[in-house]
């Protein structure tokens, strides 16, 4: 889906049309009925009508630094999964407009917020979550029968601690529940909370950019 085609669909929100007006409209002005089949020019005199009839596309929000902040229904999710692969090494830029430019690869939209249909968005996700599985063997949606890996997070950190300690096998999890006790505060991992783990997730990504930065793109060593 464009991002013509996104906006139209915002600026039907927003004007409170439903589904038989905002097509009714369509076919006034273009003599199409579905934004799908319309030729981009179109797409472009429906926005200027609606401009006209007073649409107008909310400011993207601001960090306090003048960057652009993530927004949109499928933004959280989105960048949950970026810094999990950042924290993992495999992404290199941390930055908001590296993800942006990601899903605009991925869907050719032009950012987060004009991911309005599911498909769109799974489309982004899916990709990133594969990359993250091939890159870091991170086994989205599979617990490989071990309850403590149902969470996202446990999943990413556990990757993560096979990074820093190759050789890590879940039957024999060598030092990995002391390290997540330390850092938590939870003496089981199956206790360990959603919160809980961003935080193993940010401690260990540090420790993993840090050895990256010593010895290339070499895991760190049992020394480290």
């Amino acid at each position: 889906m464009t991002s013509s085609i996104a906006a139209m669909h915002i600026a039907k929100k927003q004007m409170g049309l439903d589904d038989d007006t905002y097509r009714a409209k369509l076919a006034r002005i273009t003599g199409k009925k579905s934004a799908k089949d319309m030729t981009e020019a179109e797409r472009q005199q429906v926005l200027t009508v609606f401009r006209n009839e007073g649409f107008a596309p909310a400011p993207a929000a601001r960090r306090a630094d003048g960057r652009q902040k993530l927004s949109g229904k499928y933004a959280k999710k989105l960048q949950a999964l970026w810094i999990a692969g950042w924290n993992l090494g495999i992404v290199r830029d941390r930055d908001d407009k590296a993800l942006v430019a990601f899903v605009k690869r991925q869907t050719g939209l032009d950012h987060t917020r004009f991911l309005v249909y599911p498909d769109d968005a799974n489309r982004a996700i899916e990709a990133l979550k594969g990359w993250i599985n091939r890159e870091a063997g991170v086994p989205y949606g599979n617990t490989n029968g071990y309850d403590w890996l149902s969470q996202d997070g446990a999943k990413v950190a556990w990757a993560q601690w096979k990074i820093l300690m190759p050789g890590a096998g879940l039957l024999v999890r060598k030092g990995f529940d002391s390290e997540v006790e330390k850092l938590t505060g939870r003496s089981m991992v199956h206790e360990v909370a959603a919160a809980d783990w961003q935080i193993v997730m940010n401690r260990f990504g540090d420790r993993i950019r840090a050895g990256r930065g010593r010895s290339g793109d070499l895991p760190l060593s049992r020394g480290a």
